[in-house]
């Protein structure tokens, strides 16, 4: 269904992150392209607990981050509104929070999409979590302003690439921004910087 999937396949790599990523804002869905009718059977308490691991580790030893902030969506409207708009905050994403807390990850939540992007909260992290490809996605690309970047985190090689899809409707036009392109290689060279300097 996406670039994700196949390079963990084709490197035999189980679990992998997608990030979309600019300097000042990284968003991780849980789940991705899967239809939204999908999207509550997917999510369990492995699932948020590996990519949440994930994102940690990833953002120290590939982002440089050695104590990351990490906000966890919720799945309903408001985060639940404590029980009154679905109970999967309560049920499933708050026991694995506190888990994930009392391990040493520092991440918080769930907070109430719109809330967080909408107030700036945003900003008081180096990631945020959301449980589907729209809670998160639609937010960056309108915040990155064409310059965000798809990061394949949980990979044994260094992958980047623009944040936009291919963009065939406009192919030989000479109109095309390459905005997000310039950025995914200047990522993928600081990421390789870093991963140099750790062997």
């Amino acid at each position: 269904p996406g670039h994700t999937e196949y390079l963990a396949e084709k490197t035999g790599t189980g679990e992998v992150v997608m990030m979309l990523a600019t300097e000042s804002l990284r968003v991780i869905p849980l789940t991705t392209h899967i239809p939204v009718s999908e999207i509550k059977s997917a999510l369990n308490a492995d699932l948020i607990r590996k990519k949440v691991l994930i994102c940690d580790a990833s953002l120290k030893s590939q982002f440089g981050i050695s104590d990351p902030r990490i906000a966890v969506l919720g799945l309903n409207p408001h985060a639940g509104d404590g029980g009154v708009i679905g109970r999967d905050e309560i049920e499933l994403i708050n026991p694995v929070i506190d888990e994930l807390q009392n391990s040493g990850i520092n991440c918080d939540g769930p907070y109430p999409a719109d809330g967080l992007f909408a107030s700036g909260g945003y900003r008081r992290f180096d990631a945020i979590i959301g449980m589907y490809h729209d809670q998160v996605l639609i937010p960056f690309k309108m915040l990155s302003d064409g310059g965000g970047v798809n990061t394949t985190l949980g990979l044994p090689i260094i992958r980047t690439s623009p944040d936009h899809g291919t963009a065939f409707d406009i192919a030989g036009r000479n109109i095309a921004d390459a905005s997000s392109m310039k950025s995914a290689i200047r990522l993928a060279g600081h990421l390789a910087e870093k991963a140099s300097a750790l062997t």
